[in-house]
Parts: structure tokens; C-alpha cells; sequence
């Protein structure tokens, strides 16, 4: 059986979400994320050639539903191993879309039947913690490795500059660091590198474009993404998360049951809309907790300007990917 908390509709949830208080701990939070979904969607968007304003706008509502739902900075992140795969090995968008299709499935068997609820007692905490030590060690060489080109000073002196704001503005009330560290990519992005002439050419209304998966997509993603990505989705997307979440939020944390039908829910409502396939994730949790977040009000800012984003300006997605400094990301 659910939980009262866990039977809650989004609809539900809404006059609640109407009196959380909208300062900047929940503005800056929305932002602890951004550096690991944008440059995944913009890799994806390009190599597996997906439509953008469906990626976006389908990302966007499932960081408001998610919102509405949990409460939490419950983040929602592109599965990492699926799109590490799909990058590498140039597949198609219809396998990806297979992929996502085939494990909400697997996640939603799994969580009917009650073995993922059983696999959070049998996997020892320790397990857990070192996926936690080691997904931030990744995203911190990712950050190195991916964000700061060798031999550019500007990114050189970008990073160390956002970086000596996080350190300044760590624990400020008056002014969050990741406000800071947004405002001074988008500055740098107007002044420098971001090409008006083609942002206002690419302006205009899109939607989400339908697609229908096919039994050989079902069955390729299944094969080549999915039982790939299914350990990484078990340990991190739904242990580790609710192991966080227990730790951050020991009164409002979810049920482990929870966060695998919302798992499974998304990814089975994302393929017919050209949404790429997601997940929850732990370190996209800390970051939205590190930069302020308390409240799902920080996702469903964050999942606004994503279904904005896709609705007017997804034609020019990739100019503005390419606008913002990477070395900013990064940090």
C-alpha cells in the first residue's frame, strides 16, 4: 500500500505549491542540475537527430509534474548510460525511443511485483554510499575533462572565477551562488558569443511531434540500451536517490516503491512524444540541495524554462547551447 504522501495526485498538490514561498534559495537551486542535463540533451538532440522542441518540452514537464508530485527537488535527468551509448555508437532516435519504452517496463515490473522495494534491503548501504562517492568523482572529471577546453585562457579564467564564487557566495543569504555563477554565463553568453541575428531567425511557436515506436525498435532498445542502463537505474536512480532523500529530508522522504513508478510512468509516457528516456538521480538531488533547493518549486522553475525554451525557441536550442560558456557549466 501507498502512503497518504505517496497518493497524492499532482492536481492535488497544487494550491499547496501556490503558497510555497518563491525566494532565491529555490531560484538558484533550480539551477544544481543544469550543467549535467543541457550539454546530454544538446549531444542527443544532434547525434540521434531528435526533434528539439519535443526533448525539451516533454524534459520540462516531467521536472514540473515531478514537482508537483514529490514536493522535493526531485530532480529528472536523462539516463546517462542510455545516452552515453546512443552518443558513441551513433544510434538512431527511434532505438533510443525504444530503449526508454523498454525500461519503463522493466522498472514498472519490477516495482509492481515488489523485488525493487526488496533490493533496497538486500543491497548494503555501504554499496549505495560508494555510487554516491563515485557518480560525484565522474561528474567532477567530466567537469575537467568535457567543460574546460585545454589551452583556452578564457575558459581557464572563467572556471576560476565561478569557482571562486561558489567558494565566496557558498553560504551567502543575500546572493546564492548558482544566481551568481547563471548570471554571469548569460552575461558573458550576451556580450561575447551568443548570435542574435540567428536566436531571433529561430524564434517561433513548435510542439511536440508524435511518434510511434515499433516492435523492432522495442525489441533493438531493449538489447542495446536498456539492459545496459537497468544496474545504473536500480543502484543510482532509485537506491541511492532515496537513500539521499532519506538523509536531506528524513520527514518527506519517498518510498522506494514511489520512485520507481514514477520512473517507469515517464519513461512510458516519453517515447510517443519524442521525449528522451529519464530517470531521477542522486547527484542531480545534491546539486539542486547544495545550491538552496528545499521545495519542489526549484524543479518546476527549472522544468519551466525548458517548456518555454522548447515552445519558442527549440529551432535555436543549439545557438544557445553553444552561447553559454561550457567552463561556467562546469562548476
Amino acid at each position: 500500500m501507498l502512503a497518504a504522501s505517496d497518493r497524492r495526485t499532482p492536481l492535488a498538490t497544487v494550491p499547496s505549491v501556490l503558497a510555497w514561498p518563491l525566494n532565491r534559495y529555490e531560484l538558484a537551486g533550480a539551477f544544481g542540475d543544469l550543467g549535467t542535463d543541457l550539454p546530454l540533451l544538446a549531444a542527443l538532440i544532434a547525434v540521434a537527430g531528435l526533434d528539439p522542441a519535443s526533448v525539451l518540452i516533454m524534459f520540462g514537464a516531467f521536472q514540473i509534474v515531478t514537482g508537483l508530485v514529490y514536493r522535493l527537488p526531485m530532480p529528472v535527468q536523462p539516463l546517462k548510460a542510455m545516452a552515453v551509448l546512443v552518443i558513441t555508437h551513433q544510434l538512431s532516435g527511434a532505438t533510443l525511443y525504444g530503449g526508454g519504452l523498454a525500461i519503463g517496463v522493466l522498472m514498472l515490473v519490477l516495482t509492481v511485483t515488489g523485488l525493487l522495494s526488496r533490493l533496497a534491503v538486500v543491497i548494503p548501504v555501504p554499496i549505495v554510499r560508494g555510487i554516491q562517492f563515485g557518480l560525484g568523482l565522474q561528474l567532477a572529471f567530466l567537469a575537467i575533462r568535457e567543460f574546460i577546453v585545454p589551452g583556452n585562457a578564457v575558459g581557464w579564467l572563467l572556471a576560476a572565477v565561478s569557482f571562486g564564487l561558489v567558494i565566496l557566495l557558498g553560504g551567502s543569504r543575500r546572493c546564492p551562488a548558482a544566481i551568481a555563477l547563471v548570471g554571469l554565463g548569460t552575461a558573458y553568453a550576451a556580450v561575447f558569443t551568443l548570435d542574435w541575428p540567428a536566436l531571433a531567425t529561430g524564434a517561433g511557436l513548435a510542439l511536440p511531434k508524435l511518434h510511434l515506436p515499433s516492435q523492432s525498435d522495442l525489441l533493438t532498445g531493449l538489447v542495446a540500451l536498456a539492459v545496459p542502463q537497468l544496474p545504473l537505474s536500480l543502484a543510482n536512480s532509485v537506491l541511492a536517490t532515496h537513500r539521499l532523500a532519506a538523509d536531506l529530508f528524513p520527514d518527506r522522504a519517498p518510498s522506494i516503491r514511489k520512485l520507481g513508478l514514477t520512473y517507469a510512468m515517464m519513461n512510458l509516457a516519453a517515447p510517443w512524444f519524442g521525449g528522451v528516456p529519464v530517470c531521477h538521480g542522486s547527484g542531480g538531488l545534491a546539486g539542486h540541495h547544495a545550491f538552496g533547493a528545499r521545495l519542489g518549486l526549484s524543479v518546476i522553475i527549472y522544468g519551466g524554462l525548458y517548456v518555454v525554451v522548447g515552445l519558442f525557441l527549440s529551432r535555436a536550442f543549439d545557438i544557445l547551447v553553444a552561447a553559454f560558456p561550457r567552463a561556467v557549466l562546469g562548476v
